[in-house]
């Protein structure tokens, strides 16, 4: 017969056959929309950010180009280029120490201050909205702010209020809503406090040195084109080769955020595609439970001389067509989330997502359930094919075990290594990629064995003296047992949970618990030269048992590594965050006493000669640096070139004074810059602490001083939400195992049936059948909830220890709940289908036998 018509009436049968409904394919629609869903939604919710990112470009960059300085305001030079350009907006960022008119309390705030042409795009939106000039300006000598709601809650102020920021008294009048450009200012510890550039003049705050980030947007005329952009970036990089700016343009207004988005999209995505393989056992589940049940068909259409290839076909054909339905069912969730997800992301991502169709996420999730719908399908599927008539006649005749031919064999492997090459080829991190798909078949290969040694062992436990013990261990290593099955569905959602949850123990733990007990009390930032002594005595005074410890601080781009210009070097992902931005950058004549070095020696504290850098170890062996490589930095608009000396060892954990780079004292000789200090005391009470930051304030204004512990609880706060973020979609994966799980103890509900009326024959009680059946699910549970533990910590050991490079502690709370989890789900759903197998009359059986 030829192929057309061989498909065409293969077709014609599959539909008949499909005339009983879905039954039994429930939990397959299920795997497949929900696994297709996530990987569709969370793709078009990282597309929709995006595109909103760069629709509203202007509005989030503040301009069309947006130039930072750092430490300095532009040259005159600098400043007539800029102007050329277009409309020019400045504005100014720094930390700062906002305390209330009568000095009773304080806080850090992050000030930004704003010129008469800000917003060049946008609008500034308060409460109560007031024009510029009604929010700003000077009256009788007090000038105007805005604050979010989290500074007025902070000291309990209201609008009217009065705050001191350095020398200058600024009154609180009004509630600032939204900030159209609070993006492309990056994320910040403290609240924001808004006022013009002429109160942070007058608050005396800027002086020579201090950490200031000086923002020049332009507004670009009409018809600007993106090469336009282009064109001006270049300018500015040949006719100002040391300014040292960073320069961004509209197409480019969040990179970080953007970055972050990616990240997450690329980690959920993988969560997704964990789901929807968890879930393809479900399909295999499900479709040799199908099978079984049409095992008669199957035998009637080869005893009337259909061909095992026709019988293959008819059902392949079902099969993609319910795959069909359950992949559709995941588009419209898919496509719908976009939509829902705009309104939801507001409070968390400043940017709004724009709601739309995104057919190429969808396409591609479209494709990873196809693909995972045959894999797991086709191995079912070879074996019924090979199945005799006579076999198929026979009560439980069909078990669908073995393996199927050598064409759908490696038709199945193909297909594997298709959807294992799409995830990494689709993927932003390769080499992420790359390790989740090795781990998901190591996972896959060894719960494989995990099952079959369960098996293995209850097969050689000796004799169990109780009926419902005896009953339940030969249930886990009968042929066609669930074990396997079980094993496999349950162990990668709860592995996954497992390591999320110690990842994230281990964090919380650090914040609250290691890094206090390492770090010091207080940072304070921007203390001028002249003031260095003065404040010293200060911190003696009101601390005498405290350790202080100060050092000379600037700020700093690198710009070269070797000559090479850090925007053509090729650095791995691990040591580029040293080359994004500013760093924060010192010189010391002596080794510190917190620097052990790894390779080379340090200069002599009399030193002249060239300028020369100690680099931290990690991050220089990243950047690919040896001993004697040229690190090109600028400072303050001049390129400095330094040869590197030594390496050494940097503990970031301790939460100390650590940069990366500390150069020797000459490089930076008579450049201006202000210090930084620390102050620890360990036996410091918090009215203590409330004291000294007080005397603090009110002596040196200008100084910026964070108390660690608030800065540790805004990050511990970060940390919570991502972890709820994280296991809110590792729970899907879970979802995924719960249901294969469900599929799978329904896919044996008919040889329980058959084992139940059989014993109930024989004089079983219900009672005993019950605990037989809690046993064995709560063995098998048990088993796999122990290997999910061993996995998912030695992952977790794996990701803390040797990647975050954190101490790594085991959480007995977790192996409690893993355990807790794991039995609550198998002997809860498998006592839910016991009921119904219990419930069946013996005679209907018993004659089929």
């Amino acid at each position: 017969m030829p192929l057309s018509q061989t498909l065409k009436l293969a077709f014609r049968f599959s539909l008949r056959e499909m005339r009983g409904g879905l039954s039994g394919f429930l939990i397959f629609l299920a795997c497949i929309a929900l696994g297709v869903a996530a990987i569709g939604g969370v793709n078009s919710v990282a597309q929709a950010i995006t595109a909103g990112v760069a629709d509203q470009g202007q509005t989030l960059l503040g301009g069309d180009l947006r130039f930072q300085l750092n430490q300095r305001d532009a040259t005159p030079a600098e400043s007539t280029f800029l102007d050329r350009l277009g409309t020019v907006s400045h504005s100014a960022n720094m930390r700062s120490m906002a305390r209330l008119d009568d000095g009773s309390d304080q806080a850090l705030v992050e000030a930004k201050a704003v010129d008469d042409a800000y917003p060049l795009y946008g609008a500034l939106d308060t409460a109560p909205q007031l024009g510029r000039k009604d929010l700003f300006d000077e009256k009788s000598g007090v000038f105007g702010a805005a604050a979010p709601d989290l500074l007025f809650d902070r000291l309990n102020v209201k609008i009217g209020d009065r705050l001191k920021v350095g020398s200058a008294t600024f009154e609180l009048r009004a509630r600032l809503v939204s900030e159209p450009d609070a993006v492309s200012d990056g994320f910040g510890f403290a609240p924001r406090l808004m006022v013009s550039t002429a109160g942070l003049a007058a608050s005396g705050l800027v002086q020579p040195g201090s950490l200031v980030e000086n923002a020049y947007k332009v507004r670009l005329p009409a018809g600007a084109s993106e090469a336009d952009l282009k064109t001006i970036q270049d300018r500015a990089a040949s006719d100002f080769p040391e300014a040292g700016w960073s320069i961004r343009t509209r197409s480019n207004a969040a990179p970080a955020l953007s970055a972050n988005i990616e990240r997450f999209s690329q980690f959920l995505t993988l969560v997704g595609l964990t789901a929807l393989v968890v879930g393809g056992v479900g399909v295999a589940n499900a479709v040799r439970a199908y099978l079984d049940g049409k095992r008669g068909v199957i035998a009637t259409f080869k005893s009337l001389g259909a061909s095992g290839g026709f019988v293959f076909t008819v059902y392949l054909v079902q099969i993609l067509m319910i795959a069909g339905l359950g992949i559709a069912l995941g588009l419209i969730l898919g496509a719908a989330m976009p939509f829902a997800a705009s309104a939801a992301l507001q409070s968390f991502i400043p940017v709004p997502a724009k709601g739309g169709f995104y057919p190429g996420a969808l396409a591609l999730a479209a494709l990873f359930g196809l693909l995972v719908t045959l894999a797991f399908a086709l191995l079912p599927l070879g074996r019924a094919r090979d199945v005799p008539a006579t076999a198929l006649f026979r009560e439980m005749g069909f078990e669908g075990r073995g393996f199927p031919r050598l064409p759908y064999l490696a038709t199945a492997v193909g297909i594997a290594l298709a959807l294992a090459a799409l995830a990494i080829l689709f993927s932003g991190d390769r080499r992420i990629a790359t390790v989740f798909v090795g781990a998901t078949v190591f996972a896959f290969l060894v719960l494989r064995l995990v099952g079959a040694l369960v098996q293995w062992v209850a097969r050689k436990s000796p004799h169990a003296r109780s009926v419902a013990l005896r009953l339940a261990i030969g249930n886990i290593h009968r042929p066609g047992a669930l074990t396997p099955s079980v094993v496999l569905s349950l162990g990668l959602g709860l592995t996954l949970l497992v390591t999320l949850a110690l990842i994230d123990g281990n964090l919380r733990q650090q914040i609250s618990g290691s890094l206090p007990e390492r770090a010091p009390n207080f940072f304070f930032v921007d203390i001028q030269n002249s003031e260095v002594d003065a404040f010293s005595t200060l911190i003696g005074n009101e601390a005498p048992k405290g350790t202080l410890i100060k050092v000379p601080m600037l700020r700093g781009r690198v710009m070269a590594l070797n000559g090479v210009s850090v925007d053509k070097a090729n650095v791995p992902s691990e040591g580029a965050w040293v080359l994004r931005g500013d760093r924060g950058l010192t010189y010391d004549a002596k080794q510190p006493a917190n620097a052990t070095l790894t390779e080379g020696s340090w200069w002599p504290e009399n030193y002249s000669g060239e300028p020369l850098v100690s680099f931290s170890n990690d991050e220089g062996k990243a950047l690919g640096l040896k001993l004697g490589d040229a690190v090109t930095v600028n400072v303050l608009g001049r390129n400095v070139t330094a040869r590197i000396a030594n390496f050494r060892e940097v503990q970031w954990e301790t939460m100390g004074i650590n940069f990366v780079m500390v150069f020797s004292p000459n490089t930076f000789a008579g450049a201006p810059h202000g210090w930084l200090a620390t102050l620890t005391e360990k036996d410091a009470t918090a009215a203590e602490d409330a004291r000294l930051l007080n005397a603090v304030t009110r002596a040196f204004p200008a100084v910026t001083t964070v108390r660690v512990k608030d800065a540790l609880d805004v990050v511990n706060r970060l940390v919570g939400q991502l972890g709820t973020a994280i296991r809110a979609a590792a729970g899907v994966a879970m979802i995924a195992s719960v249901l294969v799980l469900a599929g799978a103890l329904a896919a044996g509900n008919r040889a329980r049936i058959h084992d139940a009326v059989v014993l109930k024959t024989l004089g079983a009680t219900r009672r005993t059948l019950i605990a037989a059946f809690s046993l064995e699910y709560m063995l098998i549970g048990l088993a796999t909830a122990v290997f999910a533990l061993a996995a998912g910590g030695i992952a977790a050991w794996y990701i803390v220890a040797r990647i975050m490079t954190l101490p790594s502690h085991f959480m007995p709370e977790v192996a409690v709940a893993t355990l807790v989890f794991a039995l609550v789900i198998t002997v809860g759903i498998g006592l839910a289908g016991t009921w119904r197998v219990l419930g069946h009359k013996a005679a209907p059986v018993l004659r089929d036998l």
